[in-house]
């Protein structure tokens, strides 16, 4: 998940977590609002050609990385998969054995920050995917793991573009697409730690842009809300069996009430974006968040 919770305190004694949660929240009455359902990606895939290329997504096991691996194969690029999760890595390297390009899986826990540098060596394109989340106050937080969500979430994207940037520069191209999120311009009650890894990774992709233009390289931020993965997915089953109401009430009145959309992102829809800031047609498009949060931060 890459969006806000609500900001209402959490209960009196939280338990910590590392997947993205939500603090119960009080509900308003039922809404006539129609209720948010799956819908298809409004267009077709936009033309992207990276036959030749090689892509790097971390991350990639699951979710927003899985579908960001499977678009840029399909565009002919020869993906390096990066994830700790060896299982949904061989899953993914399964599900893309007939697409144009290839999916190489590499299992690597990011905190290894030599070997997140090294693993990028080489590659044209960048896809800083990789994330945690932990929600607890700040006078709470464990500092070790303040310190985990740094380091994989922001000093990992700063040694991974290290490690990726002199191919690039060498051969005057090169795209680098952050995972940011609404907390990347926002911030949320509770979660200090992904909050302050989000600002940080929007101005490390800023301060990539400005010295990547002479050379041909593009660095930018993609912002979503929150979007449907099995995370988010047992999210809501959580606050629809805690508050007993369907899943329906807890997307448009819990986790979407801030946002006018009333519908979860597609992690396709997030890849299609990733795929647009890598064409041709996106050559000038650097330095900024490309944001897709249903018009939350509209308000």
């Amino acid at each position: 998940m890459t969006a806000p919770s609500p900001a209402t305190p959490p209960p009196p004694a939280p338990a910590p977590t590392t997947v993205p949660t939500a603090p119960t929240t009080s509900l308003p009455p039922p809404s006539a609002a129609p209720a948010p359902s799956r819908v298809a990606t409004p267009s077709g895939p936009v033309a992207l050609d990276l036959a030749g290329r090689t892509a790097l997504v971390t991350g990639a096991a699951a979710g927003i990385g899985r579908a960001c691996a499977l678009r840029l194969a399909a565009a002919g690029a020869r993906v390096r998969a990066v994830d700790r999760d060896a299982d949904g890595l061989r899953a993914l390297e399964a599900q893309a054995r007939d697409l144009p390009g290839t999916v190489r899986p590499q299992v690597l826990d990011l905190a290894d920050l030599d070997a997140a540098e090294a693993t990028a060596a080489g590659v044209d394109v960048l896809v800083n995917n990789a994330g945690l989340q932990h929600v607890r106050p700040l006078e709470d937080f464990p500092p070790e793991v303040f310190h985990t969500v740094l380091t994989v979430m922001l000093e990992a994207p700063f040694r991974l573009l290290r490690g990726a940037l002199p191919h690039m520069y060498a051969q005057g191209w090169g795209r680098v697409v952050n995972m940011s999120s609404v907390h990347g311009v926002r911030a949320s009650a509770f979660k200090s730690a992904y909050v302050a890894a989000k600002h940080g990774l929007e101005g490390l992709s800023k301060t990539a842009a400005l010295e990547g233009a002479p050379h041909g390289v593009t660095s930018n931020c993609v912002s979503p809300g929150y979007v449907r993965t099995a995370l988010v997915e047992r999210q809501i089953a959580d606050q629809a069996a805690a508050h007993g109401i369907p899943p329906e009430r807890v997307l448009s009145e819990v986790l979407l009430r801030d946002t006018p959309l009333k519908r979860l992102l597609e992690p396709e829809e997030v890849a299609e974006a990733v795929a647009y800031l890598c064409t041709p047609q996106a050559a000038f498009v650097t330095g900024t968040s490309l944001t897709l949060d249903g018009g939350w931060t509209a308000h």
